[in-house]
């Protein structure tokens, strides 16, 4: 097999298996104490729980997000100075 079609099939088995964790009913779930608190709570205790969740989330993402990034754009900081050094070796 070559590399292609063996990178495809893993795309695909990941693929298959990230939807079927999304799909399942667990996925779903939430802790009986938050679904409780939830349904006693008014309609201001709900907005204020939703933007709590909002407050939890956002931020780590960014970061993470940025961690990527920052990643991303320095990937080939080292490799691209020993591939310079070597070529000049050469000639």
């Amino acid at each position: 097999m070559s590399f292609f079609s063996t990178a495809l099939r893993r795309i695909r088995l990941l693929l298959l298996a990230a939807l079927l964790t999304a799909a399942s009913t667990a996925s779903f779930a939430q802790c009986a104490l938050c679904y409780s608190s939830a349904k006693a709570g008014g309609k201001k205790f709900i907005e204020g729980l939703k933007s709590g969740i909002l407050v939890l989330i956002v931020p780590p993402m960014f970061m993470s997000v940025g961690f990527a990034v920052f990643a991303y754009k320095k990937r080939n900081r080292y490799n691209d100075s020993d591939e310079r050094d070597r070529l000049d070796n050469e000639w």
